[in-house]
This record gives C-alpha cells, structure tokens and sequence, in this order.
C-alpha cells in the first residue's frame, strides 16, 4: 500500500477570525470593497470571504496564496 498524504490544515485560526469578522462587518453593512474601503458596499457573501482572506494575507495569516487569474 502507497504510504499516506498527511492533511494538514489549509487555513490558520487567526485567518477564520479576519474572515468572520469580515462576515459580522458585511451584515452590520460597514465592509467596503476596493483600495482603502473607498468603493462600495459589499452585498456578496462571496466577496465577504475574499476580503477577509486578503486581510488575512496582509496580516502574515497561514492562507494559501491566491490562484493565478
């Protein structure tokens, strides 16, 4: 039998803390997109988690690096 792939975790704890406070920020209706919360309100659950995510990554959080568009 091939030896089993270890499955670490993807995503640190302090990352799932920006990500949901980015979430209670989206519901409350202060989140705002775009360079220094400039653009507009943030309707998209979707959009919610990348912010959080990107706030997570600027922070030095464990988050994977983002997919190449």
């Amino acid at each position: 039998m091939a030896p089993r792939k270890k499955s670490g975790r993807k995503y640190g704890k302090a990352a799932g803390k920006t990500v949901a406070s980015a979430m209670r920020r989206k519901k409350r209706g202060t989140l705002r997109s775009g360079k220094g919360g400039k653009g507009g309100k943030v309707k998209s659950r979707k959009q919610a988690i990348a912010i959080g995510l990107s706030e997570a990554r600027k922070k030095g959080a464990k988050v994977p690096a983002k997919k190449a568009s």
